[in-house]
């Protein structure tokens, strides 16, 4: 059986170490394949109708998250509300689209001891962010003034704000260059891209808020640097990826037993590989 990962760009995805680590654990490292494969938006519908019978599903990067549910016969919670897919199935002759990335925040907060959520701020208004509304809805944070979205262009992240709406959540938003007005919450949550937070690290790290951080190579970014050494509790995106994929391995395997462990072995080795290689 076939599966992989798409998006654009995705040479750098760490999916199919994690896989590829779970096919090993599973036995199922000769019968099964899982690839990386560069895909735009407009070029994902044609891909999936040539999918035949020896494909599993997809893992699916940005900028295919939103595109994706276009395409699936079946839409599974939580990614009718979130808006966005990052996983597609193949079985019973109909594509199903999922959304791993919920879960995987949420694993990823508890595993690093973060059981509840009053408040947050979240940089960005992405998909990613859509499904951190979501996640941190599922640890709490649900009252009215709970949840802010700060967007460099606020009228960008109108996708995540009708994800709260059908939610029935409320979010507020507001520019990002106003970060300094919304950080007396218990977490902030970045979906930015690396580097893109750097500027704003200062201010988060003297918040007294914990962090999450999506990204996850290179690490620590500028902002998780400085949380970090001011004690704050930071939590970064490998935990999340590993998580969700642990998800995906499940949907398109049918495997109950995902080795987590394995798959964090291999990944946390690749991170450190790259790391000493510069990639």
């Amino acid at each position: 059986m076939r599966a992989a990962v798409l998006g654009s760009p995705v040479e750098h995805s760490l999916s199919p170490v994690l896989h590829r680590a779970a096919y090993t654990e599973l036995g199922l490292s000769r019968e099964w394949s899982y690839e990386r494969i560069e895909c735009a938006e407009t070029e994902l519908a044609g891909f999936v109708r040539e999918c035949d019978h020896t494909w599993a599903g997809l893992s699916l990067t940005m900028p295919l998250k939103r595109v994706a549910l276009e395409l699936a016969e079946e839409v599974h919670e939580p990614a009718s509300y979130v808006g966005g897919a990052n996983t597609l199935v193949f079985e019973g002759g109909r594509c199903h689209a999922y959304n791993t990335d919920v879960a995987g925040i949420v694993a990823a907060l508890r595993e690093a001891g973060i059981q509840r959520v009053r408040s947050a701020t979240v940089l960005g208004g992405g998909a990613t962010a859509a499904s951190a509304v979501a996640a941190l809805a599922g640890l709490g944070a649900t009252d009215t003034g709970a949840l802010t979205l700060l967007a460099r262009d606020p009228n960008r992240a109108r996708g995540a704000v009708q994800a709260a709406e059908r939610m029935s959540l409320h979010v507020d938003v507001a520019p990002l260059a106003d970060i300094t007005g919304y950080l007396d919450v218990d977490l902030v949550v970045s979906t930015l891209p690396s580097g893109a937070a750097d500027p704003y690290a200062p201010v988060v790290a003297a918040s007294g808020a914990n962090l999450f951080d999506v990204v996850y190579s290179p690490w620590p970014t500028g902002m998780a640097a400085a949380a970090e050494e001011a004690g704050r509790r930071v939590v970064g995106g490998f935990g999340m990826l590993l998580h969700q994929a642990v998800a995906q391995v499940e949907l398109m395997t049918g495997a109950g037993n995902v080795p987590l462990e394995a798959m964090r072995r291999a990944g946390l080795a690749e991170l450190q590989r790259r790391s000493a290689a510069g990639a």
